[in-house]
Order: structure tokens, then C-alpha cells, then sequence
């Protein structure tokens, strides 16, 4: 296993260039089983998950090239697709899930193991499930697979979420591009990478109105068309650089970020000191002080992201005064503060709230990464400790922030993967 060791006490200082988001990559690559011929998606990130999605479409009968150089990959789908997603790849990647929808509407059949991925607590599939049943999908669950079937096509519906649940608006909105009739999703998840997903489904010939609000209204079509189309930049990778460049009192300029995409988080941000500006084609984030405590409550976008809770309260460990976190989406996130806890940090969790005091520095420690976002949130956190801290099971930061340890050398922080 790979262990990442880091120096604390750098201030990073530089440019960092963020590429295609992964949260949106995977689900575009699961879409592209829509239309049968060649589909491309540019602007990819080189990323462990980009892999573990390509090995599950090939075996699904797909193939798939994927050029890390240019940063693209293409997916050429077959008349006559496979249906079944198994255990051993699902379990690494809960994105893989994205799947069923274009399965069942393509093939009137599909069977997916259920999914794995981020320990970050229990995200059911009750939305995705209960949606697709509204379509006339029949589903159960057996032996660890979701089993579901359509007799006949499926048919448009209203579909109501009892929560915007992101994985469930992009199942039902590409279950629903090749349904009958007309499917308005009321309560739907507004991120940016449905907003993205529902682009490239309409540059395949979908229908779909809406996108970005709260009411998305999909005509489903006859067939789709394969088509080629550029991932949006990475807005949880983007959030991260820019905590990083406050907590290390550093200087860091964003090339590709969306600072339209991060408008909350970045409040909170100048709210704890930093300087906010933007770029020609990006932003620039400066700190110049130690950073003053802010609290935060997160919530579906384009609320505070549940993924940068790890460096907000990383942020506050550190800052001047006291804070608290509330966590609203995943109820497994404050795994992550038991091991900010062994550097030091003061912290105490009650529910889904953590009360935060922020001390000087935070002190050397071996930790171990229990989720992607986590494992970078600890890295940020070495990075203000005094000593070394080796961080185990660092393949968790290698599925979302590609080559991180080469980035953040490039910014002067002394990081290397042992």
C-alpha cells in the first residue's frame, strides 16, 4: 500500500491548473451507454476511479480507450449490451451505480451489485429504486444485486424526491431520455455535474428542460446519438486548493476553477480572512494571517459541499476561535475527525454537529485516510502540524485529486508517496 509523507510548515505559493471533475466524469462515462457507435469525453481527470468505470463498461461489452495524455477517453457501445455490474468492481465504486438507469431503459434489464466506494455512511438507494418503479421498472433486491426489469419501455412519470439526492436525479433523468412520454423530476439535485450530465444527454438528442433548478422535465426520444463532450472542472478539487492556500497562510491561483460553482464556500473563506480574486480564467486565493473560525452547516448544492467538510473543519482546527460543523448529508463524514483528533486538533462531535477549537498548530501523527475527501483533508492538516505525518491508505486521495502529491510539490510543499 501507498503512504503519503508530509513535512509540515509549508505556505504554498504557485499555480495549480484543476481538471475534469470526477463526480461528473464517471456518470458521463455510465451515460454513454445511451447510444450505440463511439461517444468521447474530453477533460478527464487521471484519476484510480476513471479505471475502475472503463473496466466496468468494457465488461458490459463496451470498448474503451482511454488516453491519459490528451486526457480522454472513448467509449464505443455495442447494439447488444451486457447487463450485470458485479461485486468486485462495484464495491470500489459507488459512482458504478449510475449504470442502472441507462441499462434499464436500454436493454429492459439490469443488474447491479450494490455499490461500495467512500465510508462516509449510509446512502441508500431507496430514491433511485422507488423513481425508476414510478417508470413501471419492477426492482428487488437479491443476493447483494439490485435486480430490475422492464417488461415493456418504460413509461414517463412524475417522479417527486423526498431529498435532492444526486445519483438519483441522474438515474431517472437517463432512464428517462429513451421512456415514453414526458418525466418532470420535482425536488431535483441542482450540482453542476447534473447540470453537466444533462448537457451531454442532450447533445446525444435528449430532451430535457430544467436543468439547474428544482424542476427537471425530460421528453424521451426514440433513440440517442453517441456524441463527444468536455467534463466540466472539478469543483470539490477546486474548494480544496483554495482551503489549502488559507490554512497555509499561502498564495495559491486556480486555473480552471469556477468560482461561480464554490460561491459559499468561498464566503466562508474571505469570512476567515482570505482574499478572494479572479483571474482570466480563474481565481486566486490569498491568506496572509492566521485564519479567524467560521461556522458551517452543509446542504445540497448550492448550499456548503458535504465533500469540503473535511477542510473546513481542518481549517478550524487551526484558526482563531471556536466553531461549529454541522453535517446534513452523510452522517458517516466525522469518521474523518477521529484522526484530525491524533494531530491535536480539539474537537468534540454530538450528532451530526462538531464543536471546534482552534489551537496554534497541529502536532505530527501517523493517520489513516478512510475516504477520499478525508484523506485530502488530512493532507492539508499535515501540512499545518509540526514533524512528519505519514498518511496510510492514501489510494482513497488517489481516486479524486490526480497525482496530488506532484501538485503540491509544485506549490513548495514537501510531500512524497513512499
Amino acid at each position: 500500500m501507498d503512504r503519503f509523507r508530509v513535512v509540515g510548515g509549508a505556505r504554498l505559493v504557485g499555480t495549480v491548473k484543476v481538471s475534469g471533475a470526477k463526480n461528473s466524469a464517471l456518470k458521463l462515462m455510465a451515460a454513454s451507454l445511451l447510444a450505440v457507435g463511439k461517444s468521447k469525453i474530453t477533460n478527464l481527470p487521471a484519476i484510480a476511479d476513471v479505471e475502475y468505470m472503463a473496466e466496468l463498461l468494457t465488461r458490459l461489452g463496451c470498448k474503451v480507450e482511454i488516453d491519459n495524455i490528451a486526457g480522454e477517453v472513448t467509449i464505443d457501445v455495442p447494439k447488444e449490451l451486457g447487463h450485470r455490474a458485479d461485486y468486485d468492481l462495484v464495491r470500489k465504486l459507488r459512482a458504478s451505480i449510475n449504470v442502472l438507469g441507462p441499462l434499464i431503459t436500454r436493454t429492459g434489464r439490469a443488474e447491479v451489485a450494490l455499490p461500495g466506494g467512500d465510508a462516509i455512511g449510509s446512502r441508500g438507494l431507496d430514491f433511485h429504486i422507488n423513481g425508476l418503479a414510478e417508470m413501471g421498472a419492477e426492482i428487488k433486491l437479491e443476493h447483494g444485486f439490485i435486480i430490475a426489469s422492464a417488461k415493456q419501455a418504460l413509461r414517463g412519470a412524475l417522479v417527486i424526491l423526498e431529498f435532492p439526492s444526486v445519483g438519483a436525479t441522474e438515474n431517472i433523468m437517463t432512464a428517462a431520455t429513451l421512456a415514453q412520454g414526458v418525466t418532470t423530476i420535482e425536488n431535483a439535485a441542482r450540482e453542476p455535474d447534473v447540470v453537466d450530465l444533462g448537457e451531454f444527454l442532450i447533445a446525444m438528442g435528449a430532451k430535457i428542460s430544467g436543468l439547474g433548478s428544482h424542476t427537471i422535465k425530460i421528453e424521451g426520444v426514440s433513440n440517442l446519438n453517441p456524441a463527444t463532450h468536455a467534463t466540466l472542472p472539478d469543483r470539490i478539487v477546486t474548494g480544496t486548493w483554495a482551503f489549502a492556500a488559507a490554512m497555509t497562510k499561502g498564495d495559491i491561483t486556480i486555473e480552471n476553477g469556477r468560482a461561480d460553482h464554490l460561491e459559499m464556500p468561498l464566503d466562508k473563506l474571505v469570512e476567515a480572512g482570505a482574499v478572494v480574486t479572479t483571474t482570466e480564467n480563474g481565481f486566486r486565493v490569498k491568506m496572509d494571517k492566521r485564519p479567524v473560525a467560521v461556522d458551517v452547516a452543509t446542504l445540497p448544492y448550492p448550499g456548503f459541499p458535504t465533500d469540503l467538510q473535511p477542510m473546513v473543519i481542518t481549517l478550524n482546527s487551526i484558526a482563531d476561535g471556536t466553531s461549529i460543523v454541522t453535517e446534513n448529508v452523510f452522517e458517516g463524514r466525522f469518521m474523518f475527525v477521529n484522526e484530525l483528533i491524533r494531530l491535536g486538533a480539539k474537537i468534540q462531535v454530538d450528532g451530526h454537529h462538531a464543536a471546534i477549537t482552534g489551537i496554534n498548530q497541529l502536532s505530527a501523527a501517523p493517520v489513516v485516510a478512510t475516504d477520499i475527501r478525508a484523506g485530502a483533508g488530512l493532507v492539508l492538516a499535515a501540512l499545518v502540524s509540526d514533524g512528519i505525518t505519514i498518511i496510510e491508505d492514501s489510494f482513497h486521495i488517489d481516486r479524486g485529486y490526480p497525482d496530488f502529491p506532484k501538485q503540491l510539490q509544485s506549490l513548495g510543499a514537501d510531500v512524497t508517496r513512499v
